[in-house]
């Protein structure tokens, strides 16, 4: 038996019917020019037979006084974790979509390893998918996107590739927080380490006191506390919908060269001005900006050992108009936390970025700062694959990732590119956040906007 580091018990610990705390990827391929009507059929039953996962896709949990730890499943059933569905017809996106959405809201099942694989046929233009959900408490989200794409190659040829529960992994290794629930995350490592943490207080004192005054002068600075109460702060259901598109990552390239700042900038300026939008169209857009937790690599050189990542509050200008002026704000948000970290240590860093993940991570804990709110939604940008990638023979056209809500945090954007495309995923409650997947039609509206500011269309 293996205990759970007290970061993996926390996954589970906040863990219930409105908040289930997994994370998931949902790969979409086309058929091989020389598939057969039982070509997805003959696929399932070859994944099927790899019925002896590795670790971690054998391991189960078990409880000893209040501690979990992992097991060996010694009954293991493949039907429980593969299953082979159909869509119903017309066999859209749409439907796809729907189908994703039912079941990222099912918890998974605690007595059996904690994940599932759903291979997903019937789809318009000789396409599947294959929906793969894994608990955090396992993985983070970056490493269950790195396991998708092992088990991927790079040669269209090549056949018999096992599924990703039958890859050997490699050490894991966890980073700084890249997901919402990596908040916890964050919190945890704060208590590590007392001495080196001790040592930056005064530095970290003098750091949030220049960042309240300055926030007093400049209504565009973003402090620690300031982001209003909005619709999408609301306490959650157990209910989701799972949204995603593909972007021209060239066309975000060109926009960015045109406004002298980078593609994440104009991403954030992207999700503002669709938030903008949405809120608009539910009569619930306040006069203050929304607020974006952003993780953010701060490496200045090729290194890559050690966490150079830091949470950084990005004004997303959804109190502006115009695009231009929006992409301004965003940039000149960016770039000062980028610069305020800068001058700080590895450890003042972890301080700051744990003292801004604080009132969540105890909203989240106990409920009872609900008006303590550092950002209203989370919006992570994951670097992928650069060169086609394929799975016995069938191409891979996009790669979406399904992140995870959390109470008072109903919206989740996670994307990560893709050859020369942006995949944005985006997952939000049902219930508190009616027709969301609206925010895919605002991203595209945005991107032209910018590019006629810009004077390229």
């Amino acid at each position: 038996m293996k205990a759970l580091s007290p970061v993996d018990q926390l996954f589970l610990w906040l863990e219930k019917r409105q908040q289930p705390m997994h994370v998931a990827g949902l790969q979409l391929f086309s058929f091989p020019e020389d598939a057969g009507p039982k070509y997805v059929s003959q696929l399932a039953q070859h994944m099927r037979d790899y019925c002896s996962p590795v670790a971690p896709f054998n391991q189960r949990l078990t409880r000893r006084l209040g501690q979990y730890y992992w097991t060996e499943d010694k009954h293991f059933d493949i039907d429980h974790h593969f299953r082979h569905e159909a869509l119903p017809k017309p066999g859209r996106i749409r439907e796809l979509l729907s189908l994703v959405s039912a079941e990222h809201s099912n918890l998974l099942d605690r007595e059996r390893p904690l994940w599932e694989a759903h291979l997903i046929e019937g789809i318009r233009g000789r396409q599947f998918a294959l929906y793969t959900k894994i608990h955090h408490s396992v993985v983070d989200g970056i490493s269950a996107m790195r396991m998708g794409m092992r088990a991927l190659s790079t040669d269209p040829e090549e056949r018999e590739l096992p599924p990703v529960w039958a890859y050997e992994p490699k050490k894991r290794s966890r980073s700084l927080p890249s997901s919402p629930v990596d908040v916890a995350s964050s919190l945890a490592r704060l208590g590590a380490g007392l001495s080196k943490q001790a040592a930056t207080v005064p530095g970290l004192a003098r750091e949030i006191y220049k960042v309240s005054q300055k926030a007093k002068k400049d209504e565009n600075y973003v402090s620690i506390f300031q982001a209003p109460d909005t619709v999408l702060n609301q306490t959650v259901t157990g209910s989701r919908r799972f949204a995603a598109q593909s972007y021209s990552l060239s066309r975000l390239k060109v926009i960015a060269k045109a406004f002298g700042c980078t593609v994440n900038t104009v991403v954030l300026s992207m999700c503002g001005h669709a938030l903008r939008e949405y809120m608009i169209s539910q009569n619930a857009l306040p006069d203050e900006p929304l607020i974006a937790m952003v993780p953010m690599s701060l490496r200045q050189d090729d290194s890559a050992g050690g966490n150079q990542i830091g949470m950084i509050l990005a004004n997303l200008g959804t109190h502006i108009c115009d695009p231009a002026n929006r992409l301004r704000v965003v940039h000149d948000s960016v770039q000062e936390a980028k610069e305020r970290f800068s001058q700080m240590s590895p450890e003042e860093i972890l301080n700051f970025t744990a003292l801004t993940m604080a009132p969540t991570g105890l909203n989240l804990l106990t409920g009872l700062a609900p008006k303590w709110r550092a950002f209203n939604v989370v919006i992570s940008n994951v670097p992928g694959p650069k060169e086609p990638l394929y799975w016995n023979g069938a191409q891979l056209q996009g790669m979406y990732p399904v992140s995870i809500v959390l109470d008072r945090i109903a919206l989740n954007i996670t994307l990560t590119s893709y050859q020369d495309q942006l995949e944005f995923g985006l997952i939000a409650c049902r219930r508190t956040l009616p027709s969301m997947q609206r925010l895919l039609d605002y991203l595209e509206q945005s991107i032209r906007e910018l590019e006629i500011a810009a004077g390229i269309k």
